[in-house]
């Protein structure tokens, strides 16, 4: 397959884009072909997504594109449509071990949703495509990539692997796409992404997507695009309006109670977030003996435990889904009609994609967020990044200290003032410091004039005196030292 040069005609500039572009207000008015309309209206799309109606252009014409959108905005159809098409534009014999597109995506699930995708939007098309990812034996994906596939899906760590092996071979892949590329960053994903991508061909396209543009996806992005186009269909780090935005003030051994009650008052479908794994296990066990149908997802859960647990959320037979972020970054699932983050994200930005998880389609959701007095500050750092208060300008309540005049108190250390006892002297039964041996004596005073009780011999100490006593006792003779 071969890609148009940078620079094809009419899309030179981004200036020539805004310009040129016109608003498709459907699938039909994008220079789609037949296959992949008659695939979109199977499924009932009619009406493509502003992601879609700026992305898809773009990528038919062959450039590099820097996608920043959220999640739920329908990016997936954005590159899976295009790229399906360069395929049936340009049939082209593939390798044992090769793939003609590669994706890669931060976890299994996505990965295999994306998967699904491309299944669905090239069911009309003769397209062989496989999924590559940890935590399952990997002989399956030994066996499919022998014969060489149209589209890879995988996660980086097993493609390394299996790239080591010498069982998958990048050198005639035509087409990259590095999906939710910040969440790849915060999972420590990027050194591998850099060794996978420098075995890839030089001529090629590159597609990058991410919620997020932090300045390490920035540089990412620099390094492995070409003369990338960018399309941004909102604002960053911006919540969908579509969701409601709800917090709760709750002191942490309480909101346990606080999340039973919540369910207990007409929540159908919610995913619940915790901070960690052995947290979400934790939450689950609770849940579970409040008579709550619950279920944990986290990166321990085998695969196939995660994807009946999955498939048990969708169906309606579980109401609560308990995941950390990495287990449900992506998660595509219809009717989530609530958002709980029982424990505050540590970064601003995952409660921007935690609650991308209800509202999504156009559908109305609500994300709720149980504040403990500890996690205030995370909650103004949320507040900060999507530029508006969750709170309606409330003022939030006031820490509680870890201890009384501790370190972690917010305090400072201050001398005590003197009692009554202790300015006038000690009184009968007062067992004090001064009792005990620490009172002011006559001879204990340092150089400075100031009280020294702990010098043992200052010039003028207690030993010093009984000998001057000990001299002047009757027939004691006098002691003189001799001359220097």
């Amino acid at each position: 397959m071969t890609w148009p040069a940078e620079g094809g005609p009419g899309l030179k500039t981004k200036k020539d884009i805004v310009l040129t572009s016109k608003p498709h207000e459907t699938f039909s008015d994008l220079a789609l072909i037949e296959p992949l309309q008659r695939a979109l209206s199977a499924d009932g799309y009619v009406t493509p997504t502003p992601i879609q109606q700026k992305a898809i252009p773009i990528l038919l014409d062959g450039r590099d594109l820097i996608g920043c959108a959220q999640t739920g905005t329908g990016k997936t159809a954005a590159f899976a449509l295009p790229l399906l098409q360069h395929l049936y534009d340009k049939p082209a014999a593939v390798s044992s071990k090769c793939a003609r597109i590669l994706v890669l995506s931060p976890t299994r699930e996505l990965a295999s949703q994306i998967h699904e995708s491309f299944g669905a939007y090239g069911r009309y098309l003769n397209v062989r495509r496989t999924t590559i990812f940890g935590g399952v034996n990997s002989q399956g994906q030994i066996k499919a990539m022998a014969r060489g596939v149209d589209v890879l899906v995988a996660t980086p760590g097993r493609l390394l692997d299996l790239i080591n092996q010498g069982r998958v071979c990048l050198d005639e892949v035509e087409a990259f796409v590095l999906d939710e590329a910040d969440r790849m960053l915060d999972m420590g994903f990027i050194p591998d992404i850099r060794k996978i991508a420098a075995k890839l061909p030089t001529e090629r396209q590159t597609l990058l997507f991410s919620a997020t543009m932090a300045p390490a996806v920035a540089k990412l992005a620099h390094t492995l695009l070409r003369n990338p186009m960018r399309v941004d269909v909102s604002p960053e780090s911006t919540t969908a309006d579509t969701v409601k935005q709800e917090i709760m003030f709750v002191d942490r051994p309480a909101k346990v109670k606080t999340l039973l009650e919540l369910l207990d008052n007409g929540i159908y479908k919610a995913i619940v977030f915790t901070r960690t794994k052995h947290g979400a296990n934790r939450l689950d066990g609770q849940l579970h003996k409040g008579g709550v149908k619950a279920v944990a997802i986290h990166g321990n859960k085998s695969q196939n435990a995660r994807k009946k647990a999955l498939e048990a959320f969708q169906r309606g037979h579980l109401q609560v889904l308990v995941a950390t972020d990495v287990a449900a970054r992506g998660l595509d699932i219809d009717d989530v009609t609530h958002v709980i983050n029982y424990d505050m994200p540590d970064q601003p930005d995952a409660y921007v994609h935690r609650i991308g998880r209800t509202g999504r389609a156009g559908n109305e959701g609500v994300a709720i967020s149980l504040c403990d007095s500890s996690e205030r500050h995370l909650l103004r750092d949320i507040e900060r990044l999507i530029g508006k208060s969750l709170t309606g300008g409330s003022t939030l309540p006031p820490a509680k200290h870890a201890r009384k005049n501790g370190p972690k108190s917010g305090k400072k250390f201050g001398k005590k003032k003197p009692t009554k006892s202790h300015r006038k002297g000690q009184k009968k039964g007062d067992q004090g410091n001064e009792a005990k041996g620490n009172e002011k004596k006559p001879w204990q005073t340092s150089s400075s004039g100031k009280s020294d009780g702990n010098r043992k011999d200052d010039g003028g100490g207690e030993a010093k005196q009984k000998r001057r006593r000990r001299r002047k006792r009757s027939g004691q003779p006098q002691i003189k030292r001799a001359a220097a």
